[in-house]
């Protein structure tokens, strides 16, 4: 017995060093974003950086340092992204979690989850061979990188992810909620969609917002298909350039300790809080949901 109490105690203390490690991992990240990200408005002012149109460091005369132009094609890649994933990926938890059984279910389940390990640089090169030209014959554009190809590959990218979690939040839904629908007259499909999908919308929801934030922190596949022109879109087919594009463009060959190296980490940290918010809301709503069905 007292093997068994020390033993817990252990456990119980390496767990909660490593939950301190991953904090102190995380408040350090926050932290070195800040230094170095506030010391950008040194060089230009705060509403230049937060409210500016332009992104031009290498401009000759004064450089222009402007966020949004990178944060609309960060948002409207994620949109587009989220247009295609969510009904796509809604429809396949559903499909999975109600209509698949036993083995076949698991193994459906478990190819889900692996392709979400897919590098993204395999994706970045399919978006760029394949889906490019097609976007270009299809709708006789110039070239298919830009806004659309982009979000496409973001979809494919956060699929994985809305699948995943949806299928957990429908399964939490109890099984009495499907028989008193059954026992109604409702069919597995009616139940399904009227009954279990409503029922776990805050976990679905949880799922929405983690594909949002798998999609707006992707850095390798948006950079090689959509086009890094640092503008506003105003057409889908436009070419646009993300906040992660331009910190893996842009990095390695910055001077340090200057403006535009400080700018660089005032988009990781603009970045940062976007993740940070979207996990804790995510987060915050799949805990509802577990909470909903366990009162």
């Amino acid at each position: 017995m007292k093997l068994r109490n020390l033993g817990d105690r252990a456990a119980r203390l390496v767990f909660l060093a490593n939950a301190l490690l991953a904090a102190v991992v995380l408040l350090g990240i926050l932290g070195y974003l800040l230094v170095y990200g506030l010391r950008t408005f040194t060089g230009t002012s705060v509403a230049g950086f937060l409210f500016g149109g332009r992104w031009n460091p290498d401009a000759y005369g004064e450089p222009v340092y402007g966020l949004v132009p990178l944060l609309a094609g960060s948002f409207f890649t994620t949109l587009i992204a989220l247009a295609v994933g969510i009904p796509v990926g809604v429809a396949g938890a559903v499909f999975i979690a109600e209509r698949l059984k036993g083995r076949f279910r698991v193994v459906v389940k478990t190819v889900v989850e692996l392709f979400a390990g897919f590098p993204s640089v395999v994706l970045g090169f399919f978006g760029l061979v394949v889906v490019a030209p097609f976007i270009s014959r299809l709708f006789n554009v110039p070239s298919g990188l830009g806004l659309l190809n982009a979000g496409f590959i973001l979809a494919l990218m956060s699929l994985p992810t809305i699948i995943s979690v949806s299928d957990d939040a429908l399964r939490v839904v109890p099984q009495s909620y499907r028989e008193a629908a059954y026992a109604l007259g409702a069919t597995p499909w009616t139940t399904a969609i009227r009954v279990v999908l409503p029922a776990a919308k805050s976990g679905i929801l949880a799922a929405v917002m983690l594909g949002f934030g798998r999609a707006i922190g992707e850095t390798m596949a948006v950079l090689m298909v959509a086009g890094n022109a640092a503008i506003i879109p105003k057409a889908i087919f436009d070419p646009v350039q993300t906040i992660t594009a331009t910190i893996a463009i842009e990095l390695g060959e910055v001077p340090f300790h200057t403006t535009h190296f400080y700018a660089l980490f005032a988009l990781g940290l603009v970045l940062f809080l976007i993740a940070l918010a979207t996990n804790l809301v995510a987060e915050s709503l799949i805990r509802r949901e577990k909470k909903s069905f366990t009162l």
